[in-house]
């Protein structure tokens, strides 16, 4: 069973959601939050498996909340969930430690795929968002980050499949161009995410965008 904390400041949007997810047999609402501060408290209480985190509220924003539950070591993936098609959000969704974005306009299977798809360990971006968030890293919009220190722990083959997973490849598909088992990618990718302090692949890929160690292909 997934644990969901459904957090949106409209009582009539987070009713919504909590419908659509507690209508599935392997997922279950353990509550629901009007805000950044209510959530925190919540996730506390009831240890959710995927926050769905709206991006503006009153009080404590969505983003401000983001970041301190993705920060503790067992904290929850949290999947933003907003009304507002906005660079600047999905930036910082991103940097403060989502594993997924979506627009409200999603459709509802989208949005449940999308949280077992974040409960599974991996990331998810809206596709309509997918391609600006590749132009600004190409582009330069994004100031880069210090490079991790971690970055020198990490082995040539982990080095080679961070690159290829930043590029989009699943682990099936960087085995077939290194010549390696898939069972072996993911033990690679595993020990990668753990080396470099991010919680799944999204945030590995933004990572090496930020980086310079992967560039967007050519249209």
């Amino acid at each position: 069973m997934i644990r969901v904390l459904v957090v949106d400041d409209q009582p009539v949007v987070r009713a919504g959601f909590a419908a659509i997810v507690d209508a599935e047999p392997d997922l279950s609402v353990v509550g629901t939050a009007a805000d950044g501060s209510q959530a925190l408290d919540l996730a506390a209480r009831t240890a959710p498996d995927v926050v769905l985190m709206d991006v503006r509220m009153p009080g404590m924003d969505g983003l401000t909340a983001t970041a301190r539950l993705t920060a503790e070591p067992a904290g929850p993936r949290v999947l933003v969930l907003t009304t507002f098609d906005l660079d600047a959000y999905v930036f910082q969704a991103l940097r403060a430690g989502a594993s997924g974005f979506l627009l409200k306009d999603a459709q509802p299977e989208e949005l449940l795929t999308a949280i077992r798809v974040v409960a599974a360990g991996e990331g998810l971006l809206a596709p309509t968002v997918t391609r600006r968030l590749i132009d600004a890293f190409a582009t330069g919009t994004l100031a880069p980050p210090t490079a991790p220190a971690e970055l020198s722990d990490l082995t040539l083959r982990e080095r080679e499949v961070f690159t290829r997973l930043a590029a989009g490849l699943t682990n099936a598909e960087i085995g077939a161009q290194l010549g390696v088992a898939t069972g072996t990618v993911k033990a690679h990718v595993n020990a990668l995410l753990a080396k470099l302090g991010v919680r799944d692949r999204v945030q590995a890929t933004i990572l090496a965008y930020d980086l310079g160690l992967a560039r967007p292909r050519p249209r």
